[in-house]
């Protein structure tokens, strides 16, 4: 995620309260370290996201290599919904949901059983983040003067929402669980202590609980009102708790992101979105008119997306002013369909899919325009060039505008770059 994981500070915690020696590593940024694997008795890998668990899945066997007798477990979102291939990768504890109790009982005893997701409501402890890489070995947020040091924590976990392709649905069904208020604000004070100069709020939705996150950025704001911050919030919840975005802006919110991943009603009601595309104009003309930037995430490339809806969602992002907003690995996702997800429970995709692909992690599709498979693979190329060169943003997207064929580009200014903060590494899968 480009963050310093509260996944594994979190954990850690639990794990030397309780007296064990707890060595983390970030092996998305920093080397395995060897010696600490041949000493573990438990090796214990976090599966936030979907990139991870296919990291994971490859690292498995080098550690199996190195230390063939500890005991491998797997804990976080993607652990339950890959149990079947992480169990055959050799892992022998599955854990997920609220996890940290069930990892501190697996350390007392290797071989108790759990069960393989848990959403008990749970007292956190202060994430201790000893052992972790610097925060300045993470993303940065790039303002008008410059970049700032980014930290990274939960306020909740879980969702109250339903979004089919969402991974938070399959295991947390409709719940959500709070991060105790006053651990949420010693985690950002020791963050602030290393040189944090900007929080991201790592929860699915802000607002699943506005009543529990609003006080916390009061008193972020009130002890450290430098301080910036962003946070998740859905089209849904923008419109529904809208007296509550001036707080957002008041208290040192950046940005908040959005998921809208469409501009297109039939896609966002298979999606089960809770918006539609005049909801999504509403929300950006009410934060635009507060001044809170808002940073709206996509799924451009869906079994539905054809030739002409990708080429109206390009116009519509010129004729929203978004086309530098928006970050440019946004115009080129495809849809994820992994294990457990409810877009399953859609005829429509179960007679589309292949069989559950182990290395990709995901049940493959095809556009029924395969010049659209086509089209996702040569923007996705064009953005890792365009990284490398440094491409601005505005070149970028002419140049994904003419690989896609979309036309006249509009006669209209448009930035080199974006004119809100944005974070280097965004967070999309």
């Amino acid at each position: 995620m480009g963050r310093q994981p509260f996944g594994l500070a979190s954990p850690a915690a639990w794990l030397r309260g309780d007296g064990h020696d707890v060595t983390l590593a970030d092996v998305s940024c920093s080397p395995m370290p060897r010696p600490a694997v041949e000493a573990a008795d438990l090796i214990a890998f976090f599966l936030p996201m979907h990139t991870a668990t296919k990291l994971v899945v490859r690292l498995i066997g080098r550690v199996r290599t190195v230390n063939p007798r500890a005991h491998i477990a797997a804990y976080g979102l993607y652990a339950p919904l890959n149990e079947r291939l992480l169990r055959g990768a050799g892992v022998s504890t599955i854990l997920g949901g609220e996890f940290e109790p069930a990892l501190r009982d697996l350390a007392r005893n290797l071989s108790a059983k759990f069960p393989t997701i848990a959403l008990e409501r749970q007292l956190f402890l202060v994430p201790d983040r000893r052992g972790l890489p610097p925060l300045g070995a993470y993303a940065q947020l790039v303002v008008p003067d410059g970049t700032r040091r980014v930290g990274y924590t939960e306020a909740s976990r879980g969702c109250k929402h339903l979004c089919r392709h969402c991974p938070v649905v399959p295991v947390y069904r409709g719940l959500f669980r709070i991060v105790q208020p006053e651990v949420v604000l010693e985690d950002i004070r020791r963050q602030v202590a290393a040189g944090a100069e900007h929080i991201t709020f790592g929860d699915p939705d802000f607002f699943n609980g506005p009543g529990h996150a609003v006080p916390i950025v009061e008193a972020l704001h009130r002890e450290w009102p430098w301080l910036s911050y962003d946070v998740t919030i859905k089209v849904e919840h923008l419109l529904k708790h809208r007296v509550l975005l001036a707080t957002l802006r008041d208290t040192g919110c950046a940005f908040v992101t959005t998921a809208v991943e469409s501009f297109e009603d039939e896609v966002l009601a298979r999606l089960q979105k809770g918006h539609t595309f005049a909801d999504f104009r509403e929300a950006l003309a009410l934060t635009r008119e507060i001044g809170l930037p808002l940073a709206p995430t996509f799924i451009p490339f869906t079994p539905w997306t054809t030739r002409a809806s990708y080429l109206q969602f390009l116009r519509t992002l010129v004729d929203l002013d978004l086309a530098t907003q928006v970050g440019p690995i946004q115009l080129a996702i495809r849809l994820l369909i992994p294990e457990g997800s409810l877009l399953l429970e859609l005829p429509e995709i179960r007679s589309m899919i292949g069989l559950f692909d182990p290395k990709a992690l995901t049940y493959p599709w095809r556009n029924p325009d395969r010049s659209m498979d086509a089209l996702c693979v040569a923007i996705q190329n064009l953005i890792k060039r365009a990284e490398k060169r440094r491409t601005s943003r505005s070149a970028l997207f002419r140049q994904i505008w003419d690989v896609a064929e979309a036309g006249e580009f509009p006669d209209r200014p448009m930035a080199d770059r974006a004119t809100i903060p944005y974070l280097t590494e965004p967070w999309y899968c």
